[in-house]
């Protein structure tokens, strides 16, 4: 049996990861687990879960759980949009599109942990990027046909879920809150991703699709 470990970056991620990418992976040679970042391990008290702060913090979890021998293959589900700064390759983005910008980011954290089993990924924009795909779905879940046709239409205009960009009032969660005030990130996302299925993700995102791809031959290279 070989584990692939998904390190996630919040509660939602981690939904998505248990109740969608877990049975979408699993098979009779591999199993998935998964954790969520933690932000702060003060000394005598309970840890602090979820939220990106500082590179620093980051790759102290990611070195600690490198240090398990049984995690095959170490991977991440942490947003592109409202990555710290101090990333390694954040100061270095080339000029291009989020997609060549986000590898670069990606492989220069790679190049930084120097270790075989380490995939990191990072979700262009955000995983509401994956939501905002799901326009139908959103629609039944809400009764708000308005709503779905909205959420198209974003994505119609940017060419596609992961280009929807990440400026501040404009990055997928943003603009899904300004259209649907009541929109809840840790439960009505993971039902709409778990709605659509992964392999409609992968048909609309190619950041994603290379991702599955990578994580399914790095775990075939380890059998």
């Amino acid at each position: 049996m070989r584990r692939l470990h998904i390190l996630c970056e919040g509660q939602t991620e981690e939904t998505v990861v248990r109740e969608v990418i877990e049975p979408y992976l699993l098979s009779s040679d591999v199993y998935v687990t998964w954790s969520i970042f933690t932000t702060k391990r003060p000394a005598g008290g309970p840890s602090y879960r979820g939220g990106m702060s500082t590179w620093g913090r980051l790759v102290s979890e990611i070195r600690l759980l490198l240090a398990d021998s049984s995690i095959t293959v170490l991977t991440t589900m942490l947003d592109y949009y409202g990555l710290p700064t101090d990333v390694p390759g954040m100061a270095t983005r080339p000029q291009g599109s989020p997609h060549d910008r986000v590898t670069h980011v990606e492989s220069v954290m790679a190049d930084t942990i120097d270790d075989p089993r380490f995939l990191p990924h990072l979700i262009l924009h955000e995983l509401e990027a994956w939501v905002l795909l799901g326009h139908e779905a959103l629609g039944e879940l809400t009764g708000d046909d308005a709503l779905a046709q909205a959420v198209r239409a974003i994505v119609e205009r940017a060419q596609g879920p992961e280009l929807v960009n990440d400026g501040a009032n404009t990055a997928p969660s943003k603009r899904l809150l300004r259209l649907y005030p009541r929109y809840r990130k840790t439960s009505d996302g993971p039902l709409v991703i778990a709605e659509i299925g992964i392999d409609a993700v992968r048909n609309a995102c190619p950041h994603a699709d290379a991702w599955f791809s990578a994580v399914n031959t790095a775990l075939r290279r380890e059998l």
